[in-house]
């Protein structure tokens, strides 16, 4: 049905658009952050030449004002980051009260121009989506931020933006779904509270923040299920039947997001879980009839050879692209090139990181504690007015 709707409406999106930014091509937390790996540009230049991508399509990020931001970000903090990155250090205070210049949040030459430009795209989707679509920002999904400090490698809290700009624009009730390895701590923080915003959350227990438990549940919306190491595709197929997609359809949102972070993947080296890319973009593809509206963000993701891959193959899924069997030599030229240097090592890829966007799905069987988590979750399911 929602497909039906998007479609009758001229003034929807005509196809599903894709906001990027140059800026993410030469931008790094640093020479040993997680962050330092080439993600959004490499997912860009994959798209493009698969011939993807096309003008019509993308859209370049806008850099989004401070005054725009404190929606959910305290004016001091939002001065203290660009003072910041003027001054490319801080001071004592300033580390202890915002929690930058930290090992996890360093100070960089972009760390508030680039947290800006993704934050200026969900910000810019709010609006896009105001008739309906579909939208991709693969620089998003920062959904750690707090709203006077930086947070878990997020500086500002993109997701919890695009939230409150869809609803500014006619979305009241929305849809908010994350697959990231991590729980989406300061997300819940925005709208624990807010019985017009689901939110479902499947990530790693027992993994930082350390946050999201099963019990938590806010005035009823709220789902978190923590799973253990090794979450398989069969496990996460048995989720998204018997638990999102349920979930999801009795809650009939004007609007969903899914936060689609790449990091549980098994390559991954930030969590435990040992999925293949063919469980989210079964995710992403089983969520987009759902809702009039629909955005889909990035995330975590540390492998620059398996976040490339996921997210170039989130973009070919929501355009209903088939996805070859093996790449043609310019998309293998591009991910040939990508480098991935450690504190301890260099790390080579594997041949199939090269070849193929599709990984080896990676089934198994369904243990008891996720199956009964699921049930607990699911038997939570209420009739929403």
């Amino acid at each position: 049905m929602a497909d039906d709707r998007q479609a009758s409406d001229p003034q929807a999106t005509p196809l599903p658009r894709f906001i990027g930014s140059e800026i993410y091509r030469h931008s790094s937390y640093g020479a040993w952050h997680p962050l330092r790996v080439p993600r959004v540009s490499t997912v860009m230049d994959l798209s493009r030449a698969l011939g993807w991508l096309p003008p019509d399509q993308f859209i370049t990020s806008p850099r989004a004002k401070p005054s725009a931001l404190t929606g959910f970000h305290t004016p001091a903090y939002l001065a203290a980051l660009q003072a910041a990155e003027t001054a490319q250090t801080v001071t004592e205070d300033v580390r202890r009260t915002h929690s930058l210049g930290t090992p996890s949040n360093p100070v960089f030459r972009e760390m508030f121009r680039r947290p800006a430009t993704s934050a200026g795209a969900s910000l810019l989707a709010g609006e896009l989506l105001k008739r309906g679509g579909v939208i991709y920002s693969p620089a998003g999904g920062t959904h750690h931020g707090l709203p006077d400090r930086a947070n878990g490698f997020c500086y500002l809290n993109d997701p919890v933006l695009a939230i409150q700009s869809l609803r500014r624009n006619g979305a009241q009730r929305i849809a908010y779904i994350d697959i990231d390895a991590h729980h989406p701590d300061g997300v819940e923080y925005a709208f624990s509270d807010d019985p017009d915003t689901l939110q479902i959350s499947v990530h790693e227990e027992n993994r930082w923040p350390r946050t999201g438990q099963i019990g938590d549940m806010g005035k009823g919306q709220v789902f978190n299920l923590p799973v253990a190491a090794g979450l398989n595709d069969t496990e996460m197929a048995l989720i998204l039947d018997m638990l999102i997609l349920p979930l999801v359809a009795d809650f009939r949102p004007d609007a969903i997001v899914l936060q689609c972070g790449a990091d549980a993947v098994t390559e991954d080296p930030q969590s435990r879980l040992t999925l293949s890319n063919n469980a989210h973009w079964a995710v992403v593809a089983a969520l987009k009839p759902l809702a009039l509206r629909y955005l889909v963000l990035g995330g975590g993701g540390y492998n620059p050879w398996s976040v490339g891959r996921l997210w170039t193959g989130v973009w070919a899924t929501l355009n209903d692209h088939e996805i070859p069997d093996v790449l043609p030599p310019g998309a293998q030229g591009i991910l040939g090139a990508l480098t991935w240097v450690g504190p301890l090592r260099q790390h080579h890829p594997e041949p199939h990181w090269i070849a193929t966007l599709r990984d080896t799905p990676r089934e198994g069987a369904i243990r008891a504690d996720v199956r009964a988590d699921v049930h607990q979750l699911a038997a939570r399911r209420v009739a929403w007015s």
